[in-house]
């Protein structure tokens, strides 16, 4: 058995920043949590399915958040997009796992998507079955993971990532760039069909709480990650108003006004709707509750206002 010992996913609601910031902590690279939550733009995130299915904080365009990355000074890089439909799917098996093994024996972290339940899990070694991973469940789970049933699942999507150092850009830029982008998301550049990003996100979770066609599990599981992201862009943009003084303070200060609103909104919807352990869940249950749709709506109007804020701040930057 190969493992690099010291390497753990760190315990996130977005498994996939949980897993950055295990691989980053385990380079060295001293970044704060907020910083590489902002900077990657997952704090300004909102994705939501029009019945609060589950998969909403995972199931949209990602990569960008990826690409990103580079800005903080770490690179994502791996075998992503293969399906278990695909007729070489098998050889992207083959790829993913001699990727992972190369990258444990020369010291650089990884981690992938599904190695348990479908979230995100840091690969923290290796031996001749396949991987060991650390995550959501891990310390329950049969390990290792054989490495030829990795996204041999229901959803059938392969996806390895390594991590390693590289020169970051100027604070002014990654703060730019992660903000530009937080404009694309909420515009849905980087939304599926059937999935709601923005402010229209919010209206989506309203509706659906208000009708009773919310899912309880996605409900709650929606409503903690992204408090957990906005939490984050609040202390993102204090830290870059920070890295940046006097370059837009004002501005830096009208964003995290609105932020810091659309945050405490959304933490009295989630304590209407809190996550509870699946295993406490009916299967199927559905939840209505018309107050906490009246606070989503206004986390969605200060989020309408914290992005014209966002607009500004990156013209001034």
């Amino acid at each position: 058995m190969n493992r690099l010992e010291g390497l753990a996913e760190k315990p996130a609601w977005i498994t996939h920043m949980g897993c950055h910031l295990g691989c980053t902590d385990y380079l060295g690279l001293g970044l704060s949590r907020a910083w590489v939550f902002g900077g990657t733009s997952h704090a300004f995130a909102i994705n939501v399915h029009e019945q609060l299915c589950p998969s909403g904080p995972t199931a949209w365009k990602t990569e960008v958040v990826d690409r990103l990355a580079e800005n903080l000074g770490y690179l994502v890089d791996g075998v992503t997009g293969a399906h278990a439909s695909h007729s070489d799917f098998a050889a992207r098996q083959a790829i993913a796992w001699a990727l992972v093994r190369g990258c444990i024996d020369t010291g650089v972290p990884c981690y992938g998507w599904e190695l348990h339940i479908p979230e995100w899990y840091v690969i923290t070694g290796y031996d001749d079955v396949g991987y060991y991973y650390s995550g959501p469940g891990a310390e329950h789970a049969t390990q290792p993971k054989p490495w030829q049933e990795l996204a041999d699942t229901e959803i059938g999507w392969l996806s390895v990532q390594c991590v390693l150092p590289c020169d970051a850009a100027d604070d002014d830029v990654a703060v730019r760039e992660a903000l530009a982008a937080a404009l694309r998301h909420a515009a849905g550049e980087y939304c599926h069909q059937n999935y709601a990003c923005g402010p229209e996100a919010f209206e989506v979770w309203a509706e659906a709480l208000e009708s009773g066609c919310a899912d309880r599990f996605g409900a709650g599981y929606n409503g903690a990650c992204w408090l957990e992201c906005r939490e984050m862009a609040v202390a993102f943009l204090d830290e870059a108003k920070q890295r940046l003084p006097g370059r837009a303070d004002a501005l830096f200060d009208e964003a995290i006004e609105h932020y810091g609103a659309v945050h405490e909104a959304l933490k009295a919807a989630v304590e209407r709707v809190p996550f509870q352990n699946p295993a406490d869940e009916v299967e199927g249950a559905t939840v209505q509750d018309s107050e906490c749709a009246d606070l989503l709506r206004q986390a969605g109007a200060a989020e309408i206002r914290a992005l014209d804020a966002l607009e500004r701040l990156v013209d001034e930057l």
